[in-house]
């Protein structure tokens, strides 16, 4: 449902209209087809001592003005799946545990920003560092690595990457999966695990944890 301006922010724009009228008669000293009586109404609506009418006026239409300010209302774009930015990161909070708990608005806010699906990317995280049954790996809470990324920095003795932070390390992953995934038609578990991973289960697991993400 849209939402509205407030009534009280409605009534400061008409007074603000009002108020140019009441102004033009004052400065032109002509009415400009508004009689007597109506700049009466106008001033009785408005509240202003006409004894000091342009001062009045201006002070007058100044407060109205920061009335409306403070009660305009602005609306968040929708951002995926009829969501905004802070709703997905919301759903997305809902399955980070772990060494990536709150991290939800890192998440959604990469997904955005490489154009990866939200969804199938906390997904293959969730697989890949075992953070979906509430305890990351050591990769994860030691090297910084959420996807299972291979580098020359190493994590230890292994040939899996290391990163310097969280943030880096979840940007790197978005880097990959945007640049060598999604920007190359890869988009969906199918597709992606026939080149992300060599086992013939890794799909069905991905799509059990969208699944789940979508449904939180």
């Amino acid at each position: 449902m849209k939402n509205l301006p407030s009534v009280k922010a409605v009534m400061a724009l008409i007074a603000i209209f009002l108020s140019n009228l009441l102004l033009s008669a004052i400065v032109m000293n002509e009415t400009k087809g508004i009689n007597n009586s109506e700049l009466l109404l106008m001033n009785d609506y408005l509240q202003v001592d006409l004894s000091n009418n342009f001062d009045a006026l201006m002070e007058k239409k100044v407060s109205l003005f920061e009335d409306v300010q403070e009660n305009e209302v602005v609306e968040e774009p929708i951002v995926y799946s009829g969501m905004t930015l802070k709703e997905l990161a919301n759903k997305l909070d809902k399955n980070l545990k772990s060494t990536l708990t709150g991290y939800g608005m890192v998440f959604a806010s990469y997904a955005l920003k490489y154009e990866v699906d939200p969804y199938i990317a906390l997904a293959i995280v969730l697989h890949e560092t075992g953070c979906g049954s509430g305890r990351c790996s050591t990769l994860t809470s030691r090297c910084n690595n959420i996807g299972g990324m291979k580098g020359a920095n190493k994590c230890g003795n292994s040939s899996y990457a290391r990163f310097r932070s969280l943030d880096a390390g979840i940007e790197a992953f978005f880097k990959n999966l945007s640049a060598n995934y999604f920007k190359k038609g890869l988009k969906t578990p199918e597709q992606i695990g026939k080149k992300y991973a060599e086992s013939s289960t890794w799909a069905s697991r991905i799509q059990f944890y969208v699944d789940q993400i979508q449904n939180s």
